[in-house]
């Protein structure tokens, strides 16, 4: 039987975003050009658990100053598995982060019995709008809680920003606290999936930030954080490491997971996308921990909003791509919506997001960042594998996936200024393709 192909494209140049372009028949027979992308839908690779976004203050409290109206919009653009992104993943902070109204813990100053701790401030902003995506999605969202930094009094430097480190003497206090978090979270009807240890741990920033060597990870979470979510019956709670970017992923990995005492509490291994994009460091750690799991845990376009721009969504579709070639399992990106200024942001480091409002005038403006997640997410679902893949044209990023339902899905993005032909073969079958300028376009067959 002959295989069909259905083109789904969005293109710098064309009016509209995710636009059908029809159905293509394979012919049999091997392709007569040497411009050949070959698929085997055989050979699989790694299971893919889905996409996301992240839960902050600053996205919770920008989505409070739109319309009810636009508010529903914007959760059905992201968690509808049908109209919308199809969301199933999702970050939130312990605490604050530099995305929130300021910095702020859950228990007074100087609380070492932890029995001030409360979630309390969350009621406000981010537990209705995790509430209104779950019941969006139609399923709980699996859910990644990261902290920026402990509380300023259990720190070298006495704040939560400008870096600093965890005092020895409050490591165990702060575990708890982790346990703390997820115990009153699930409390609320939320379910943790998994935390990470630290927020990008080699990073001094001038908002909330705390450091740790790859040697201070392994061992607080080999005596401290795993023993006490084990203690507390939270054994199940994932653990994920470094948190940041590829460039020392590796080193990050080695330290931690080679030692078998924290490798056992430890789930995989987190990454961002600032610096670099030495995707093939990620496909390193696998190669050397091939037990243990790749997550993306955060990238967003810094320096502030960027309205109509065509190559910020290159840059997620590239990295999407590069990152699922080399393991990647699951991709959460960072603030879910930002307002007008890509804040609010409690030091200025605004950026931008896929949807940004504008709360001056009750707009709604959805970035070519969030049509370019679309092309993955919409088509690659949760329980997809990624298959194998040879290309022999240049030019072109690409990626194949199928579905659990045995339909393949083929992503090609094209950041040249020229169309690009290739035949693509699939067994003994075979397509002509040509990938527009300036373009991304997902193959469904």
């Amino acid at each position: 039987m002959k295989k069909t192909m259905r083109l789904v494209q969005s293109a710098r140049d064309e009016e509209g975003r995710w636009l059908d372009k029809g159905t293509v028949a394979f012919e049999e027979g091997r392709a007569e050009t040497d411009r050949v992308v070959t698929l085997n839908p055989d050979r699989t690779y790694q299971e893919w658990m889905g996409f996301g976004g992240a839960f902050t203050e600053a996205a919770g409290y920008s989505l409070s100053k739109v319309s009810d109206e636009h508010r529903k919009d914007i959760i059905k653009a992201y968690f509808n598995p049908a109209l919308g992104l199809g969301y199933s993943l999702g970050r939130t902070h312990i605490h604050s982060c530099d995305f929130a109204l300021g910095n702020y813990t859950y228990v007074e100053e100087n609380d070492e019995t932890l029995k001030t701790f409360s979630i309390e401030r969350e009621q406000k902003y981010v537990l209705p709008f995790i509430r209104e995506a779950v019941e969006e999605a139609g399923q709980p969202l699996t859910l990644l809680a990261s902290p920026w930094s402990p509380p300023g009094w259990m720190k070298t430097t006495g704040e939560m920003n400008h870096g600093g480190k965890l005092k020895p003497e409050y490591a165990g206090l702060w575990a708890e606290y982790y346990a703390k978090y997820i115990e009153a979270m699930e409390a609320e009807g939320i379910p943790i999936w998994g935390v990470s240890v630290q927020n990008e741990p080699a990073a001094k920033q001038v908002w909330d930030s705390c450091l740790y060597t790859a040697e201070e990870e392994r061992d607080f979470i080999k005596d401290h954080l795993g023993p006490t979510l084990a203690r507390h019956q939270m054994g199940d709670k994932k653990i994920i490491i470094w948190d940041h970017n590829r460039d020392i992923i590796v080193e990050r990995a080695e330290t931690v997971l080679s030692d078998p005492e924290a490798a056992q509490y430890v789930w995989g291994t987190g990454n961002h996308w600032y610096v670099s994009e030495e995707f093939e460091n990620l496909s390193v750690v696998h190669e050397k921990f091939p037990d243990k799991h790749l997550l993306f845990t955060e990238g967003c376009i810094e320096g502030g909003v960027q309205l109509g721009a065509w190559h910020t969504g290159e840059r997620y579709a590239r990295n999407i791509i590069g990152d699922m070639n080399n393991w990647l399992e699951g991709f959460i990106d960072w603030n879910l919506v930002l307002d007008e200024k890509g804040g609010p942001n409690h030091v200025g480091n605004y950026c931008d997001a896929p949807v940004i409002v504008d709360t001056k005038n009750d707009e709604v403006h959805y970035n070519s960042s969030y049509y370019m997640i679309g092309h993955f997410s919409k088509f690659i679902k949760p329980g997809a594998r990624r298959i194998h893949l040879e290309k022999q044209v240049d030019g072109l990023s690409m990626t194949a996936f199928k579905n659990e339902d045995g339909s393949i899905v083929f992503v090609v993005l094209n950041e040249t200024e020229e169309d690009v032909s290739f035949s693509l073969q699939i067994d003994s079958q075979s397509a002509d393709v040509v990938s527009t300028k300036r373009s991304i376009g997902t193959y469904l067959i």
